[in-house]
């Protein structure tokens, strides 16, 4: 018996044992189903959360791709492919347009798509309703010759009493309170970086430093510090600045304060902060130029391969990297208006919104008089019907080529039935939009284009040669009076070439011959001379110098009857670090109709002069 309860009392212990073992093992295994249900959870809401955070970046991604002025997207996706007609396997160079940086085909946005299905009384009942909806243009083909009276130009340029010296004309961009701004900003922020090497720059120092630059772009060593070194010494640059000076002013060259600019997540953040009031400064002195009658609007490209977000890409230009402009400019080229291409650009408040494009032509045309009858060019990445027809309240008149699906409802003759009709063959329709008459020209040359405009049609038609491959000969191919004006005046370092131009219309007023006009290297090298020498001494600075060999050899290869030229007058009359000095060697007096032969010479001009008790050549040749 006491066996038998001793088992029976150690199986129930055993029993107990047991269930408490399967009672622990249970409440582990809910803990664990627990902690698994708990990070299950965790790992939901964090997935949860992750696509979440990719949609908002898709979403932000094409915000700003629809943003960007990019023809490609900004018309939508490429639905419908366009066929090519067949050119015998090879671009002519002789087309009457030049070729556009996009010529493909896109289809409009969903949204903007026009059916041209509809009745026309749908088209009226919807246009009756109290929303503002832009009315769509009736096509009507031209069958007559008529064309419409050309509208004068009510503007004028004024007439230049005098041409100014190369220098004077940069100096009219390059002025004092700006070079005040680039010497404060510069010497700022080489304290910032070290405040025990200040920079020192002065405005005299980075006219220097400006001419030096141009120097160099006209005899294009391929690095910077081949100007100071013997083998290729350029006294012109090396003789102005020392190597070890203009790099430090390279280095610190500065045009805003760094502590000033926005975070990159600011509202009020600037892509171009550091360059902004170099920019504001020159756009407001292009602006004041007086405008010629004929006006373009178009893509220009600053060549830049290095490091930057702003660099742009396109294939078609003859520069294909670097910084973009959207410049409005005259037919002679002088520019009244630039932007640089940022991306995402905020629209006047009181400017129309007409897409991208069209929204970058209204920005850069607000310097143009309005009501003044001024013709305004344009290509197809530009035009558009609501653009034309703005411009056209505004009192601008416009032309442009533009692409088929921007012309809803026009039904336009095909490629293949024009180039069945010949070389030269074209047709017109005309729509009367809110008091405006629009003229839709196609025409065939090598390939068909299409042009739009509000105050020339195709008529009258002239003819232009082509050479003819089948005939091996010159032809006379028709051309629609839109096709020529549209290429006589269709869209040039930017402010350099905008002094040339305006000196060539200065000399043009004058009645200069090409002949008596200074070219562009030459223009662009007096403003170098004159940016290095005038008002500035030559006194040597201390240090090491810098060439000296270099210099003996120059004066040894020169030959009896030698003449130095005679310096621009920027530099001869600045009456700044022009001392006599005594040569070895007498030289002949550079003053004209004197014959003396004098010793005295200029140190700074490097020009021999009279200065004697009777002939005072020095005196003359400073001041007259």
């Amino acid at each position: 018996m006491k066996i038998e309860e001793t088992f029976s009392v150690k199986q129930e212990d055993t029993e107990e044992q047991i269930n408490m073992m399967i009672i622990k093992e249970e409440n582990e295994d809910m803990k664990t189903e627990e902690i698994f249900r708990v990070k299950q959870e965790e790992t939901e809401e964090q997935r949860d959360l992750m696509a979440l955070k990719v949609e908002s970046q898709e979403l932000n991604e094409m915000e700003e791709k629809d943003q960007k002025m990019d023809a490609g997207t900004f018309y939508g996706r490429k639905e419908l492919s366009v066929r090519i007609i067949p050119n015998n396997g090879f671009i002519s160079e002789d087309s009457e347009l030049e070729e556009s940086d996009s010529d493909e085909e896109w289809t409009p946005e969903r949204g903007d798509e026009v059916n041209n299905e509809r009745s026309e009384e749908e088209n009226e009942s919807e246009n009756d309703d109290g929303e503002d909806v832009p009315q769509q243009p009736k096509w009507k083909t031209s069958h007559g010759s008529s064309f419409p009276s050309y509208p004068e130009w009510q503007g004028s340029l004024p007439n230049a009493d005098d041409i100014l010296s190369p220098y004077q004309y940069f100096k009219t961009f390059y002025t004092d309170d700006i070079l005040c701004v680039i010497v404060e900003q510069s010497n700022l922020y080489a304290v910032q970086v070290n405040p025990n090497k200040p920079l020192n720059l002065t405005t005299s120092e980075l006219e220097q430093f400006f001419g030096t630059v141009l120097y160099m772009s006209l005899f294009g060593l391929p690095a910077t510090r081949m100007f100071w070194r013997p083998a290729s010494r350029v006294s012109q640059v090396a003789d102005t600045m020392t190597l070890n000076r203009w790099e430090d002013i390279k280095r610190f060259l500065h045009f805003n304060n760094n502590a000033d600019q926005p975070a990159c997540f600011d509202d009020n953040f600037d892509k171009l902060f550091k360059i902004q009031p170099l920019i504001t400064h020159l756009v407001s002195k292009i602006k004041a130029i007086p405008m010629s009658e004929k006006l373009s609007v178009d893509e220009q490209m600053v060549p830049f391969k290095g490091r930057s977000r702003l660099k742009q890409y396109l294939p078609k230009k003859p520069k294909k990297w670097g910084y973009k402009l959207m410049v409005l400019a005259g037919s002679d080229g002088i520019p009244h208006n630039f932007e640089v291409y940022t991306g995402k650009v905020v629209r006047p408040p009181q400017l129309v919104d007409i897409g991208s494009s069209g929204n970058v032509v209204l920005r850069l045309a607000q310097p143009v008089p309005q009501h003044k009858n001024y013709k305004l060019y344009f290509d197809n990445w530009f035009t558009s019907v609501p653009l034309q027809l703005e411009l056209a309240r505004q009192g601008v008149h416009c032309l442009g080529t533009v692409r088929s699906n921007r012309l809803p409802g026009s039904n336009m003759i095909s490629d293949a039935e024009l180039k069945r009709s010949g070389r030269g063959s074209f047709e017109e329709k005309t729509a009367l939009v809110s008091n405006t008459t629009l003229h839709a020209v196609k025409w065939y040359d090598n390939r068909s284009v299409t042009l739009l405009s509000d105050y020339v049609g195709a008529h009258p038609v002239t003819h232009v040669q082509r050479w003819d491959r089948s005939s091996k000969a010159v032809i006379d191919v028709p051309c629609p009076a839109v096709v020529r004006d549209y290429n006589q005046h269709m869209g040039r370092d930017m402010i350099v070439v905008t002094c040339w131009l305006l000196y060539k219309r200065d000399c043009k007023c004058n009645d200069l011959t090409n002949a008596e006009v200074m070219p562009l290297y030459a223009f662009k090298s007096y403003i170098a001379q004159g940016l290095c020498k005038s008002g500035k001494s030559l006194e040597k600075k201390r240090g090491r110098p810098s060439g000296g060999i270099s210099n003996e050899y120059e004066a040894k290869k020169m030959r009896p009857g030698f003449t130095a030229p005679i310096p621009v007058p920027d530099v001869r009359m600045d009456a700044t670090g022009h001392w006599i000095i005594m040569d070895e060697k007498k030289g002949r007096c550079r003053v004209p109709g004197c014959k003396g032969t004098p010793k005295a010479k200029c140190r700074k001009c490097n020009t021999h002069l009279c200065f004697t008790s009777t002939s005072n050549c020095f005196l003359k040749f400073h001041t007259e």
